[in-house]
């Protein structure tokens, strides 16, 4: 490259998708609609949330966090991969390449940071509900807030930017969309200060958020238990194993991908459907494992739904009783 500034121009090329030109429309149809749904999903769980103040609470607080995140993680995957399907090209500038890098990871520790946070709040919930609004007083939770997105901006920010400005001897991204690894292969040299800041952040992340949210759910699934109420107990079993397994699996998905990108041996396609899985199946499972199928979320939904049903009605018969006295 001629100077620093001619990369962010320069054109790269990410794997193909490998989809017949017969099923091009199909799946362009398919991403297209697959968005659509993750959109509403999301902006259903944030209106019902924003516009009920019985939900301002810290559970729902977090949850309001947790949709910007999925919209986001699905902003920066869906746009561009239904757009590449219905013009065929895998072309990508290093600039946006490097944007939609720092969005992916941006949104993948942001998950397992808000996940970690919603963790600790049921657990003070169940376990210590005495001392819940001294834990989770706004101040307190607005330092959670605050701590989570610093943290996870601080992070991923120095992991990219020690790809900023680097000579690349590659235009060939080794993945289906932008990634810290994928920018990584492209540089001309010594990458090795990158790979160990790349695998610290892992550790770090898994070491952070995997105990907090195993730690909590036994916790909580012990106190249900000591409390010998059946119905409580079928309920918090039935919860806290749904939320364990769509955190482990996001867990280990978001791990598989990031480890296999330092291994030569690891299948390539394999590699990229566990990235892919982890840009697509948490933004549509969040909004319904932990929103909608929210008892207050759902019951707040339907009765904001019905009153503005109600109110149409009402304000047209008024509309047309106006008409008929004229």
């Amino acid at each position: 490259m001629d100077s620093n500034f001619s990369i962010y121009t320069t054109s790269l090329t990410m794997e193909s998708l490998d989809i017949p030109p017969s099923n091009m429309f199909p799946a362009f149809i398919f991403g297209t609609l697959t968005y659509c749904t993750i959109l509403v999903f999301n902006m259903t769980v944030l209106l019902t949330n924003v516009l009920n103040q019985k939900l301002h609470k810290p559970m729902y607080i977090l949850l309001f966090n947790m949709s910007l995140n999925d919209m986001m993680g699905a902003s920066t995957f869906f746009p561009q991969l239904v757009s590449s399907i219905l013009s065929q090209n895998r072309s990508i500038t290093y600039s946006a390449c490097f944007v939609q890098a720092l969005l992916t990871h941006l949104y993948g520790t942001g998950s397992l940071l808000i996940l970690s946070a919603m963790a600790y709040d049921r657990y003070i919930a169940i376990c210590c509900p005495l001392k819940y609004n001294t834990f989770m007083s706004p101040n307190n939770l607005m330092s959670i807030i605050i701590i989570m997105w610093t943290l996870d901006f601080t992070m991923i920010g120095f992991a990219l930017a020690l790809n900023y400005c680097k000579e690349i001897c590659s235009t060939k991204i080794v993945d289906i969309f932008c990634n810290n690894p994928s920018l990584m292969k492209l540089i001309c040299g010594d990458t090795k200060l990158n790979n160990y800041y790349g695998l610290f952040t892992i550790a770090f992340m898994q070491g952070l958020s995997l105990p907090i949210v195993i730690f909590t759910y036994i916790q909580i699934l012990i106190t249900v238990v000591a409390k010998r109420q059946s119905d409580a107990k079928g309920k918090a079993i039935q919860t806290c194993g749904t939320h364990l397994i769509v955190f482990l699996c996001l867990e280990f998905n978001i791990v598989f991908a990031l480890i296999a990108h330092r291994f030569e041996t690891a299948s390539p396609n394999l590699r990229k459907a566990f990235g892919a899985s982890v840009m697509i199946f948490p933004p549509i499972i969040n909004p319904l494992i932990y929103g909608l199928k929210t008892k207050e979320i759902r019951q707040n939904f339907i009765f904001f739904f019905c009153k503005k049903v109600f109110l149409t009605k009402q304000k047209n018969k008024l509309s047309g009783l106006k008409r008929q006295l004229q």
